[in-house]
């Protein structure tokens, strides 16, 4: 086993924490993960009855499945690139659309070692989360070349922290 695929035991506590708070809240949850590729979930469901909070999770990895699993508009891919604000922004909508969650996040980015140009470098993570009905708030991290499992892993623990602010 690769380190790649172990969860951070920091991380894993700070899940458990959200989905007391958004069990507290009675609020439920989907995920919608690109350059993570389900880590997030991962995380959450690592936890011991986390399906009563958990709802569902998308892996949208390919430009195609954004589209065809988030409805994330074909042009505004072609338009702004899979990695951008308005991407991560429509599939945050998308996952509240095309669930029953009432909090959603979305994480699109270049986890590298590949993929990087100058506009958009290895460590480029946009993330958004939305609760239903209202406003979506958006971060972008520039996490830097850190090596693609310390990227994904600390776009998990950003995306934690992100939903966390909206409880």
């Amino acid at each position: 086993m690769t380190d790649s695929l172990l969860i951070d035991p920091r991380i894993i506590a700070e899940a458990a924490a959200l989905l007391g708070a958004c069990r507290k809240h009675g609020d439920l949850l989907a995920t919608a993960e690109s350059c993570t590729g389900g880590l997030l979930a991962a995380t959450l469901t690592a936890i011991p009855g986390s399906s009563d909070v958990f709802e569902r999770g998308f892996v949208p990895y390919s430009n195609t499945a954004k589209s065809e699993l988030l409805g994330v508009p074909v042009w505004l891919i072609e338009r702004h690139g899979a990695v951008s604000e308005d991407v991560a922004r429509s599939m945050v909508g998308g996952a509240l659309t095309h669930s029953r969650a009432t909090l959603a996040i979305a994480i699109t980015g270049i986890a590298g070692p590949g993929g990087g140009t100058a506009e958009k470098p290895v460590g480029l993570v946009h993330l958004a989360v939305a609760r239903r009905d209202a406003p979506v708030n958006h971060e972008r991290l520039m996490l830097g070349d850190i090596g693609r499992a310390e990227i994904r892993r600390e776009s998990v623990a950003h995306a934690l922290a992100l939903i966390a602010s909206l409880l």
